[in-house]
């Protein structure tokens, strides 16, 4: 049970006027946009885990599990509603192991613990009542769904390489599954193929030219079943981890006009036990090396020119359920937003945060549905940058991470300011670069409209806790189970920004004039 503070503690506002303070100017090229997100970029998944999923000695799944979570609860389904939509995907290491009971398929098995069977589990199954149960909730919630398919039905794995399926997808499950889904009018957004059979795969994978040739028959199969274009559902796929080869073999066989989006995973951050996991997270070089797949992916999408573009569709920093030390807390907020910030500046559409519920990596609590600081990051991002995002430049300091969206709500852009640094806050003016002459001086933004800032700060100054303070405000639930108002501090617009050590704040500034916004 959570203590619920009414502030934060005095000591905050302390240890960070005691810190350093430097001045940083930050440029803004408003002229032209260097990359667009989807308007719902904001994405979490949710899981097929069943609670005897464990990893490192801990089993942190719980009944967080598609087949088990209970919906009827008043602070998950507030915690979604709050996004008004949260783009969700259905899907994970288990969904090349589910079988959908419907048409032929007449026993619905369980998830058992099986060592031979893919992730150590038996095949499990998804029931049509339970299907009705999610999409009951998904439209109450007015979730915008992806749904993960299972890319290994028919195959068989090989007898002479571990780890390899062969053979061609046998569609008929998935048929039937569209079928019974089209008949009750559920609405799907997209369907991706597959998870993490691409490359060397994890537990499985599929050759590139294969992949290829079944994506063409899901891509057919959709057209076939949604005969009208303006609901029919997009494809994704591989959905799995970047490998230059694998991937353009995939687009080469499937050609244009058959995946719509080209989604791929990120676990930057390594095994969830890893003891340097903090420090990975404040490192901003060690943080800067995931850039190299985005600009391969961004490579890739160039080339093949997938309607949708990337998509990151499942990341969770740290591998096999996160780290309980840190996933929770403040700290994850490091990585999370500075990844999505990235993510963004390299044309990613929608990113997946691995997940809503579940593991020690969820933005919810697995078992009281409390949120986690980065649920309110993400809530953030979601109401405040827009689709289209703007480069920025500042002075050299490689702890102040700062990226820049028009705003979502005209007119404006709205910024994510990231402070690293442990001992040294930063003072932040503006300067609106001038469009066509990199020679000429920039100019220097003088605001006259108030700024609307959310600074996010760690409960106690200790970057380990679970609970963020907005405005100096504890962010926990209220009474009634509902997110807390999460308003702006206006602040005058002559004065710098100042951003707090180990501190996360977004700033939107409405009279910033970026031709890229109007």
């Amino acid at each position: 049970m959570y203590f619920k503070f009414t502030f934060c503690p005095i000591i905050l506002l302390l240890w960070a006027s005691l810190s350093f303070a430097q001045n940083v100017n930050v440029v803004i090229h408003g002229a032209a946009s260097i990359a667009k997100t989807d308007d719902n970029f904001v994405c979490v998944t949710l899981d097929w885990w069943p609670a005897e999923k464990c990893d490192y000695n801990q089993c942190p799944w719980g009944k967080a599990g598609i087949l088990s979570l209970d919906l009827r609860y008043g602070a998950l389904i507030n915690a979604i509603k709050a996004f008004n939509p949260l783009r969700i995907k259905v899907g994970g290491s288990l969904q090349d192991n589910v079988v959908y009971k419907v048409g032929e398929v007449s026993s619905c098995p369980n998830f058992m613990k099986r060592e031979d069977g893919l992730f150590g589990f038996s095949q499990g199954c998804l029931s049509m009542e339970r299907w009705d149960q999610l999409n009951r909730f998904f439209n109450h919630t007015g979730v915008k769904l992806t749904f993960g398919l299972n890319a290994l039905f028919g195959r068989n794995e090989s007898q002479t390489e571990k780890g390899l399926w062969i053979g061609d997808w046998q569609p008929q499950n998935t048929r039937d599954f569209m079928q019974y889904t089209i008949s009750k009018g559920y609405k799907v957004d997209s369907y991706e193929f597959g998870n993490q059979l691409s490359g060397s795969g994890m537990g499985a994978k599929v050759d590139a030219k294969q992949y290829g040739k079944d994506v063409i028959v899901l891509k057919n199969l959709v057209k076939e079943l949604y005969a009208h274009p303006e609901t029919q559902p997009k494809v994704l796929g591989p959905g799995g981890f970047y490998e230059e080869k694998w991937f353009n073999t995939f687009l080469e066989v499937s050609g244009q006009g058959i995946v719509d989006g080209l989604t791929h995973h990120i676990y930057n951050l390594g095994p969830g036990d890893d003891p340097n996991m903090m420090n990975k997270i404040l490192d901003p070089s060690y943080l800067n090396q995931v850039s190299q797949t985005y600009k391969g992916v961004l490579d890739v999408v160039n080339k093949f020119r997938p309607q949708l573009g990337a998509w990151v569709s499942e990341s969770g920093g740290a591998l096999n359920g996160g780290s309980k030390d840190v996933s929770r807390t403040f700290a994850d907020g490091f990585w999370y937003l500075d990844q999505m910030g990235m993510a963004s500046t390299y044309d990613q559409k929608v990113f997946c945060r691995q997940a809503l519920i579940g593991g020690n990596y969820g933005l919810l609590n697995a078992t009281t549905f409390v949120p986690n600081p980065d649920y309110y990051g993400a809530l953030l991002w979601h109401r405040l940058m827009g689709s289209t995002v703007l480069a920025v430049t500042k002075e050299s300091d490689p702890n102040l991470h700062v990226y820049a969206h028009c705003a979502k709500k005209k007119p404006g852009v709205s910024l994510i300011f990231i402070n690293l640094s442990k001992d040294r806050s930063f003072n932040i003016t503006l300067s609106n670069a001038k469009p066509g002459d990199a020679g000429k001086p920039n100019y220097e933004f003088v605001g006259k409209q108030n700024r609307e800032e959310y600074h996010l700060r760690a409960l106690t100054g200790d970057i380990k806790d679970d609970i963020v303070c907005l405005k100096d405000v504890p962010m926990v639930q209220t009474d009634s189970e509902d997110i807390p108002t999460m308003d702006p501090k206006l602040v005058d617009a002559s004065t710098p920004i100042s951003i707090a050590a180990q501190s996360i704040a977004y700033v939107t500034i409405r009279d910033f004039e970026a031709p890229a916004c109007v």
